[in-house]
């Protein structure tokens, strides 16, 4: 399985190790989000970040309307009736890690999403297990659904 990752916190006062960071991941700004695998490195880094960012594991369909409705290409934007695209394979690839989402070149690395509809039910500078929503948070794909 893969991880899905928001940058829940903005760019002001953050450190220099957790900027770096970020920007390895590909979360340079608010409410970006990424995919990256469940590897022991991954891992790592998201728990040195968990201040910042949220994640959950992502599965195929969520997957695939992501890619759809806010995927990006280089110069246009990836319908989800685009008949030159088939996203069935490359979400499956991606979620079962037999290709990482930054080494595909069909989409760009990152997704920029919106502020979530309704506002977030919890409190954003808090841990997931303190009542907030940062760091390994079960209930992100359900916020993400309101953000596309």
């Amino acid at each position: 399985m893969a991880f899905l990752v928001i940058r829940i916190r903005g760019t002001i006062n953050v450190p220099y190790w957790a900027a770096d960071t970020l920007k390895f991941l590909h979360l340079e700004k608010r409410f970006s989000a990424t995919v990256v695998p469940e590897t022991t490195n991954f891992v790592g880094m998201l728990k040195k970040v968990k201040e910042w960012i949220a994640w959950s594991k992502i599965d195929e369909e969520t997957l695939k309307a992501l890619i759809a409705k806010r995927g990006q290409r280089q110069n246009y934007s990836i319908a989800g009736n685009d008949p030159k695209q088939d996203l069935d394979p490359l979400v499956s690839d991606i979620v079962n890690e037999k290709i990482g989402f930054f080494e595909q070149d069909v989409v760009k690395p990152y997704f920029s999403l919106n502020s979530p509809k309704g506002g977030f039910k919890r409190i954003t500078k808090k841990q997931y297990s303190d009542g907030g929503i940062l760091g390994n948070n079960k209930e992100l794909i359900d916020v993400v659904r309101r953000m596309m």
